[in-house]
């Protein structure tokens, strides 16, 4: 019609999708509920909205604006948990940091997203203090004395929250692609990207985490995942959207879990596998055994067979999800089928351990292709990149517009994951680009090797790369974690491989040792490789 304008959604049938909403709908549904358990501390609903208000009012008394970064580097405790909400309703956007970074890695970081404020936990000060002149644009730093006293000059966050009201603040969102959160990934390749995670995509993913993960209002998550790990896999709003209750937990220790456990009766939990080795052969796993429903979420690494079914004896219900930080956690979950349940324990096991299909709401859009973009065969053989796209999929990489074009080339976002499809649709990953080792032409899969030495009786950790040989130019090593009291040679474990795999898979050599990890649990292959390679290119020149 002429002299007609392109009008948006009506607000009668239109709402733009924000996680902010969950918490003003338990708060008002679930008023007296305990929503945040920590120690000894416990705050209902309306207390932890009271909280997460005087928080963003706070910050837009000391001048955050829309779109301004407010960043947060503490452990898994209640002001972490109220910066997911506080931040974003003063129209703020939360990094939250690694808090095993080091202080160069923070300082990249927070100079990086142009952060205004850091809010720090006194236990990291010393983090920080080296690197306050190299901060380019934070200005204000805000104390979390959750055990010691002392951390840099500033107010203390409860001195912080007092200077903010507790009464409903004014906000509206205009564009559910705004962003909330910046993500840094772990930089293992180089420095880390910032991954963009918008507001759409946040209130989606974590309504994908509660409806896979079967939770509802009477359900208690126990925090053993980092909340700065893709903002705790959008738990931080899933169990709120749901009104269930957030049991914090500083440090991941294995006694305080199974304690955890049973005092507040946790229905759920997060982690990689190598949380669920420490679990599984912690004295305290010795004759325990639960009354009622625990499901645990597990990513990472792919959980070797071993330990999914030794955490079934337990009790526990293991759901194996896949994701990335670009997917803001779980892209992929491995949907049970009801007739796998007549299977043998360790086929059971050998199911869960695929990556699966993706979530409910990311739909069908998950491939396995091969360099020209084009679909492998779905025969659990042929090896190609695990590529997706949907709603779960980051908006980007903050200022670094060619990064985003190259993780996005062809329309789908490139994982860097080798994988296999299966004949029924389920993906199963095989290796990440850069750990596939090429051993006189042949493929060798470092999960393969790595679940095989697992099934060894005395084996804790297994992380397996490729070190240099002169004449297949690399062949597999076997790095090994020995269960305590346990023993075992280079020769047994060599043995072992070659009684269950082709030879030309075997580790040629096997060192023990404690494996380093990232602060979520993953194993630091890069550091193995670094000094592997570097040893063989001293000794060539």
């Amino acid at each position: 019609m002429e002299g007609s304008q392109k009008q948006g959604p009506e607000p009668v049938y239109f709402t733009p999708l924000t996680p902010l909403v969950f918490l003003e709908r338990s708060a008002a549904v679930f008023r007296d509920k305990t929503a945040v358990v920590y120690g000894e501390t416990r705050y209902t609903y309306q207390e932890f909205q009271a909280r997460v208000y005087r928080l963003a009012h706070a910050l837009r008394r000391i001048g955050i604006q829309k779109d301004d970064r407010v960043a947060f580097l503490a452990p898994n405790i209640p002001p972490m948990l109220e910066a997911h909400f506080g931040v974003p309703f003063a129209g703020g956007v939360l990094v939250a940091i690694n808090i095993r970074l080091s202080p160069d890695e923070i300082a990249y970081i927070l100079n990086h997203a142009e952060a205004k404020v850091l809010f720090v936990d006194t236990a990291f000060a010393s983090l920080i203090e080296p690197i306050r002149e190299k901060l380019e644009f934070t200005r204000t730093f805000v104390n979390i004395a959750d055990e010691e006293e002392s951390g840099l000059e500033g107010p203390e966050y409860e001195e912080f929250l007092q200077s903010g009201s507790p009464e409903p603040i004014a906000w509206s969102l205009q564009d559910e692609y705004d962003l909330i959160s910046i993500n840094y990934t772990s930089g293992t390749t180089g420095r880390p990207k910032g991954v963009m995670y918008h507001h759409r995509g946040a209130y989606l993913n974590a309504l994908g985490e509660v409806l896979e993960t079967g939770m509802n209002s009477d359900s208690v998550y126990l925090w053993t995942l980092p909340m700065f790990h893709c903002n705790g896999w959008c738990f931080t709003w899933g169990v709120t959207a749901i009104g269930g209750t957030h049991v914090c937990l500083r440090k991941f220790d294995p006694a305080a879990v199974f304690a955890l456990i049973q005092q507040e009766r946790v229905t759920h939990f997060c982690g990689a596998p190598t949380v669920l080795i420490s679990l599984v052969n912690h004295p305290a796993a010795q004759g325990f055994r639960l009354d009622y429903p625990l499901r645990v979420v597990t990513a990472a690494a792919p959980p070797s067979p071993t330990i999914l079914q030794k955490m079934e004896e337990l009790g526990a219900e293991v759901t194996h999800v896949y994701g990335l930080t670009e997917t803001y956690g779980p892209h992929t979950v491995c949907e049970w089928q009801a007739p796998w349940d007549a299977l043998s324990p360790e086929e059971r096991a050998r199911k869960k351990a695929r990556q699966g299909v993706p979530y409910i709401i990311a739909g069908t859009d998950l491939r396995v292709v091969d360099e020209q973009m084009r679909d492998v065969p779905a025969d659990g053989t042929t090896m190609g990149e695990v590529v997706m796209r949907g709603n779960n999929v980051m908006k980007g990489y903050f200022k670094q517009p060619e990064a985003t074009a190259e993780a996005f080339r062809g329309g789908w976002f490139h994982s860097g994951d080798l994988g296999v499809m299966h004949p029924d649709g389920y993906i199963e990953l095989r290796d990440r680009k850069k750990d596939i080792i090429i051993s006189g032409g042949e493929n060798i899969s470092t999960i393969e090797v790595e679940q095989t030495i697992a099934r060894h009786p005395a084996v804790l950790e297994v992380a397996v790369i490729a070190i240099p040989d002169d004449k297949w130019g690399e062949v597999p090593k076997a790095f090994v974690t020995l269960k305590p009291g346990m023993t075992a040679t280079e020769e047994e474990i060599i043995t072992f491989c070659r009684e269950h795999l082709a030879h030309f898979k075997c580790p040629k050599a096997v060192e023990f040792g404690e494996l380093p990890k990232t602060s979520t649990g993953k194993i630091q292959k890069y550091l193995l490789r670094e000094k592997e390679w570097a040893g063989y290119e001293k000794r060539i020149h």
